[in-house]
């Protein structure tokens, strides 16, 4: 069934000239500076930087109102632009756990989408194993809710930075955002990642102070701080004036104040259909519709999903597949889908304007324009930024090959590997120096870690070696990449964590109080290779109460190497299996991995040296037995060995040390290719 959509249809003017002669208005230490102060009494500038800058836009002290030339809209000219009235396209963004998977359960619960005695699971978004298992979204997921008769599209997008780019590939879907900001933390460094990408989008922000139940929430400290964020990040005045609203997303209530909350999220709703455009569309050009996201069904093959830019789309309509190089290739849809509540409905036509599935172009890419038969043009393919970590994959060569895994050889490591590079963008992998070895290019550990486990439960086995630093050289010189690292410590390990951070080459560049009033935030310019391994060595030295985050910042020149592990391995002498009683005699040389009864082989590592250096140990050695009997056998007491995640291992390893991936193991070993280094039996 068509559905009914509404329009008004607008001439597309010039854009007229910005002023920001109402920021000059009133300019002084006590003087509300913004529109927003209406809003927000305490909005006031604390930072001389905050002031300097607004007195540069606002160019105070001549008293003239600066003339900033916005840049033409894209499509304005000529063309007659429409808007759709009936439909909001939004995205949420933040941080890492502050709130915004939980925010959409009440939205979705609020709308009506399941009934009043269905059972409901915490973060429905988060269908993905993985996703329940850590506690983090990974992948960007769509829903939908009506509200007064609107359609409001949502797409929940992950909080983590090495996620990065499921963020980016998915802006150009919205007109608007949700920035979600915790009431106690305020900005943090994914804060302002993902509302740097939105303002270069030129996106509308509705911020979202969530959490605003917590006993220590302090919403004007963290309004200030958002504010000031807009202003380092060179926002326009009209997204500087961005509307707050305080929410619990965890008790579904909303305000426009962070003491007079509603008991719905009503005003949060209301906020989307007031402050988020409306989708500006050519409802009378040709098809044109950008692939940002694609899932695959095994029944219905791939599936691509987008926002129709312009035109209408149907059910078996002929298209032509466009790309950034002018090759084109034709195809037919044979189904389409749009997103209703909490599932894709079937649809005979798509207007634009509205976000839709489609079904029938088996080979569709990511970045690739959906477009007319016959006059259809490619729409500017998506973005993101380069990969700053890359990792070694090898077949498995170790003794034990073929045991557990399904998938074994290099044909099957390369089809699945590049497989991966259908679905995620800011992934890149390249053929290594040999015919088994695979170069890998993520933007973090934590992103091609995920790959990682993903593969392990589908059956596969191979090898992963440590994690290595993406390097450019421009003009000569060789720059790394840096990222900011933000540590909230309790005052009492202040000492240890600043230590550490020192030796790993980083550059402290602003401590305040924490929100906590016990805790103090620490903030870093540190090279991405000094971030491996860093987080386990702050929550040891931390006794496991630091709170530790970072996101890409620049390239910089290099800095010399630093060791990021003083200690070394304990590698087993020989194949065999692991006694009771060469493990008592092990745990003396360091912490061991392993427990009595495993079968272990030459060169795995079986535990941590508390020395530096490698240590060959003998963990296979039985008791001599002999007809001499003894009154009581001696008792055994061995250490809890440590247990040691995918993840660490990762960071654990260092250049001539391997990870063996299988579906029920995880074990180290020595790379076979590489001579023995610093070792010693």
């Amino acid at each position: 069934m068509l559905r009914s959509v509404s329009y008004y249809t607008t001439p597309s003017p010039p854009a007229p000239p910005l002023t920001v002669s109402r920021r000059a208005a009133s300019f002084d230490a006590g003087a509300t500076t913004t529109t927003n102060a209406v809003r927000f009494p305490s909005l006031r500038l604390r930072s001389s930087n905050t002031r300097r800058a607004l007195a540069v836009r606002a160019s105070v002290e001549t008293g003239e109102a600066q003339q900033v030339e916005a840049p033409p809209l894209p499509s304005a000219g000529k063309k007659k632009q429409a808007t759709r009235r009936d439909v909001r396209n939004i995205a949420i963004v933040a941080h890492v756990d502050h709130g915004k998977t939980t925010l959409v359960d009440s939205m979705l619960k609020q709308a009506k989408v399941f009934r009043d005695n269905q059972t409901v699971q915490e973060r429905i978004m988060d269908s993905n194993d993985l996703e329940r298992e850590r506690g983090i979204t990974i992948l960007s997921k769509n829903t939908s809710i009506s509200y007064k008769g609107t359609k409001i599209n949502i797409i929940d997008t992950p909080g983590h930075s090495d996620f990065g780019g499921e963020v980016e590939r998915v802006l150009n879907m919205v007109e608007g955002v949700l920035l979600v900001v915790d009431s106690v933390e305020g900005p943090m460094p994914q804060t302002r990642f993902v509302l740097k990408k939105a303002l270069e989008f030129g996106h509308a922000v509705v911020v979202v102070v969530n959490k605003i139940d917590r006993p220590s929430a302090r919403p004007d400290d963290v309004i200030n701080s958002t504010f000031e964020l807009f202003i380092e990040l060179n926002a326009t005045d009209e997204q500087c004036d961005f509307q707050a609203i305080y929410a619990s997303g965890i008790k579904g209530k909303a305000g426009l104040s962070p003491d007079n909350l509603a008991d719905d999220l009503g005003p949060l709703f209301e906020a989307i259909l007031r402050c988020i455009p409306e989708p500006r569309i050519e409802k009378d050009e040709a098809l044109q519709m950008l692939v940002s996201s694609t899932e695959y069904d095994e029944h219905k093959g791939r599936i691509a999903i987008g926002r129709l830019h312009a035109g209408e789309l149907k059910r078996g309509m002929e298209v032509k597949i466009c790309t950034s190089d002018d090759a084109c290739r034709f195809a037919k849809v044979s189904e389409l889908f749009v997103y209703e509540n909490f599932s894709r409905v079937p649809a005979d036509a798509v207007q634009a304007g509205d976000i839709c599935a489609v079904c029938g172009i088996s080979d569709v890419m990511i970045g690739e324009t959906i477009a007319d038969k016959s006059t259809g043009k490619p729409l500017p393919t998506i973005r993101v930024e380069e990969p700053t970590v890359k990792m070694s994959f090898y077949i498995n060569t170790s003794p034990f090959v073929g045991r557990e895994g399904k998938y074994v050889t290099t044909r099957n490591l390369r089809d699945r590997l590049y497989r991966e590079l259908e679905k995620n963008l800011a992934m890149k992998v390249e053929d290594g120096e040999t015919a088994d070895t695979f170069i890998v290019s993520g933007r973090g550990t934590l992103h091609i870690t995920i790959l990682i486990e993903n593969m392990r439960r589908e059956g596969y086995e191979f090898m992963v070696g440590p994690p290595k630093v993406i390097n450019k050289v421009v003009d000569g010189k060789t720059l790394e990449p840096y990222e900011i690292a933000t540590v909230e410590v309790p005052e009492e390990y202040m000492g240890s964590v600043v230590e550490l951070l020192g030796k790993r080459r980083g550059e402290m560049f602003d401590m305040q109080g924490g929100a906590e009033g016990t805790t103090t935030v620490l903030k870093y310019k540190i090279p991405t290779r000094g971030l491996v391994g860093l987080r386990n060595s702050i929550l040891t030295a931390s006794r496991g109460t630091a709170i530790f985050s970072s996101v890409f910042d620049s390239y910089r020149p290099w800095t010399g190497d630093f060791m990021t592990r003083d200690l070394g391995s304990l590698i087993a002498f020989e194949d065999g299996t692991t006694t009771s009683y060469a493990l008592f005699n092990a745990q003396e040389r360091g912490q061991l991995f392993v427990r009595p009864g495993l079968d272990v082989y030459k060169g795995q590592i079986v535990g941590i040296n508390q020395r530096p250096g490698d240590l060959a140990i003998n963990v296979c050695k039985k008791k001599a037995a002999t007809n001499v009997r003894s009154n009581k056998e001696a008792t055994v007491v061995l250490d809890e060995p440590l247990d040691f995640s995918l993840d660490d291992c990762i960071e654990y390893i260092q250049e001539d040390e391997l990870v063996e991936i299988t579906p029920l193991n995880v074990r180290m070993l020595k790379n076979p290719k590489m001579g023995k280094k610093n070792s010693r039996g």
